[in-house]
């Protein structure tokens, strides 16, 4: 019993008392599972619900695809940067944004790591070559040069394509044993 019990004298008798312990924080609930009194286990993270995990996973990608535009679009205006130097810088920062959001949200971990984040970018450039391949393959393979062929392989296709690769490579290689666990993912 968490609680605890107490006998109470009073004018008519004594009454036996039990004040319940203190309820944890609804955060505390959700993130734990209930062990054995008594077995010295220490409470293990309980599993992020897969759906929990996709939509975090997707709102730390749309933040970083934003600023990957907003810092190319601004290096190469207003600084005048090569589009290989801008690009470049965009996509480091774009990286870092995302590996923050998953690290502190999405995984909940209180803090960040040199390897993980090295993993991570990794990870993140696999994810670019499935891009560039699906836009290589559409335009010089297939023989469809247009611009719109262009956007459809590399921003259409390309971009479904890596974010699978990418959700993967997050949850198995650099946030691996982070709460969850499932029969696709080891």
């Amino acid at each position: 019993m968490n609680g605890t019990t107490r006998d109470v004298p009073g004018a008519t008798g004594t009454a036996t008392v039990t004040t319940a312990a203190p309820a944890a924080p609804a955060d505390a609930r959700r993130r734990t599972r209930a062990v054995p009194e008594g077995t010295g286990t220490a409470r293990a993270p309980a599993p992020v619900p897969v759906r929990a995990e996709v939509l975090g996973f997707l709102t730390a990608g749309a933040a970083a695809y934003v600023t990957d535009l907003v810092l190319f679009l601004w290096l190469r205006g207003p600084l005048g940067q090569g589009p290989l130097t801008a690009k470049a810088l965009a996509f480091l920062a774009a990286c870092t944004v995302a590996y923050l959001g998953n690290a502190l949200g999405t995984y909940r971990r209180g803090g960040v790591g040199v390897r993980e984040y090295g993993v991570f970018f990794l990870v993140n450039v696999a994810g670019a070559a499935v891009q560039m391949a699906c836009l290589g393959i559409s335009h010089y393979g297939l023989g469809l040069t247009s611009t719109r062929a262009d956007t459809v392989a590399g921003l259409g296709v390309g971009m479904v394509l890596a974010t699978c690769l990418r959700f993967w490579g997050t949850r198995t290689l650099v946030f691996a044993g982070r709460g969850r666990g499932t029969a696709w993912t080891g």
